[in-house]
């Protein structure tokens, strides 16, 4: 039985399962949309949800605390916890959760892997032009 196993391994070991969650997550704030696999997108939800509400509760009370918290999450990439902090943080202000979407968009052609397309909720469609693979 499965009961209270929160997430997937990958078959990847803890450290790697970790830094690929976190690489997925500058990706998806640096491009504000990623295609990924749906179990990939799936995991990386929460994550990335995490990340926002700490961007927007700390953005305000203790910046350089919330700055550094998340550089630590985020394996160091200081671009995107600026755009989380400066340009994601106000957007979502007034919302109380669910900054992302995920919607399926068909199989990898090598594998057959059921392929997502991961994006911000409210995001302005004209912005990001490339779609970053992950």
């Amino acid at each position: 039985m499965r009961h209270g196993i929160s997430c997937r391994k990958f078959s990847r070991p803890t450290a790697h399962r970790l830094s690929m969650l976190a690489n997925l997550a500058v990706s998806l704030i640096r491009h504000e949309r990623i295609v990924t696999t749906v179990a990939k997108a799936k995991d990386l939800r929460p994550f990335v949800e995490r990340l926002v509400t700490v961007g927007r509760r700390l953005a305000k009370k203790d910046p350089v605390r919330g700055r550094r918290l998340l550089l630590s999450k985020m394996g160091g990439d200081l671009d995107a916890v600026n755009k989380l902090l400066d340009v994601l943080a106000k957007r979502y202000a007034r919302r109380p959760g669910g900054y992302t979407r995920i919607l399926k968009n068909g199989f990898r052609a090598g594998d057959c892997a059921p392929i997502a397309i991961m994006e911000f909720v409210d995001r302005k469609e004209g912005e990001p032009k490339k779609v970053a693979e992950g």
